[in-house]
C-alpha cells in the first residue's frame, strides 16, 4: 500500500503544478484526492495550506480514513475533505476527486447560480467527458451555494448530485469546480474539458 500512495501522492502533486501553471489553483487554493483502497476506505488527500504548484509529494499529503481521521503523514486535511468523503460514498466509479479555482469558472457560477447550473451542449470536447460519445451531448453543471458550514455543505452536495446522477461534476458558487473520474488521469481529463468550456462561455459572454 505504501508504494501504491507513493504513486499516487507523486500523480497528484504533478496535477497541482500543472494546474498552477494554467491559473485553476493559484495561491494555496484547491484540493485533490485519491482512493489508496476503498475498502476500508483510505485515501490520500493534499494536506491543507500549501502552494499547489510546489507540492511535494513526500511531505504534503496524507492518507485518511472514512472519518478523516489521518493515519500518516504531517499537516491536517482540508476543511472541504468531508466534500471528498461525500462524493466517494455516493458514486462508487469515484475513485479521485479534484477541486479547482478558475477565474472563468467562478465568473460563471456567478452568473449561472440563478438558473441552478451551467448547462453546456453542442461542443465537441463534450466528447472528453466520460460516457459521453456526441457533441449533441447536453451536460448539467449543478451550482450550489458555498458555505463554510461543511456538514450541510456535504448534504447539498449530496442531494444535489443525488438530483442530477448524470453531472460529471458540481460547482460550489464563487469558489470552485469539483469534479471524479475512475482515475486520476479521467479526473484531470474532466477538469481540462470543463476548463476549457467555462472559457469559452465566458469569452462568449465578453463579446456580446
Amino acid at each position: 500500500m505504501k508504494e501504491n500512495f507513493n504513486n499516487i501522492a507523486s500523480f497528484l502533486a504533478e496535477c497541482g503544478k500543472e494546474f498552477y501553471r494554467r491559473g485553476w489553483v493559484l495561491g494555496t487554493s484547491g484540493n485533490f484526492s485519491a482512493l489508496v483502497q476503498r475498502t476500508p476506505l483510505r485515501a490520500c488527500i493534499t494536506a491543507s495550506g500549501n502552494d499547489k504548484g510546489a507540492l511535494d509529494a513526500e511531505t504534503h499529503f496524507l492518507e485518511i480514513d472514512e472519518t478523516a481521521a489521518v493515519l500518516n503523514g504531517i499537516g491536517k486535511p482540508s476543511a472541504e475533505t468531508e466534500i471528498h468523503l461525500t462524493i466517494y460514498d455516493l458514486k462508487p466509479e469515484a475513485a479521485a476527486i479534484l477541486h479547482t479555482h478558475s477565474v472563468w469558472g467562478t465568473i460563471l457560477s456567478d452568473v449561472y447560480f440563478g438558473g441552478g447550473g451551467i448547462e453546456i451542449e453542442g461542443y465537441e470536447m463534450l466528447k472528453g467527458l466520460s460516457g459521453v460519445k456526441t457533441h449533441e451531448h447536453r451536460e448539467l453543471l449543478p451550482i450550489v451555494e458555498n458555505s463554510q458550514d461543511y456538514d450541510e455543505l456535504s448534504r447539498t452536495i449530496k442531494q444535489t448530485l443525488i438530483e442530477n446522477p448524470a453531472a460529471h461534476g458540481i460547482y460550489l458558487r464563487r469558489h470552485g469546480l469539483y469534479t471524479w473520474g475512475e482515475t486520476i488521469a479521467e479526473a484531470k481529463r474532466h477538469i481540462e474539458i470543463y476548463e476549457f468550456l467555462f472559457e469559452v462561455f465566458g469569452r462568449k459572454m465578453s463579446l456580446r
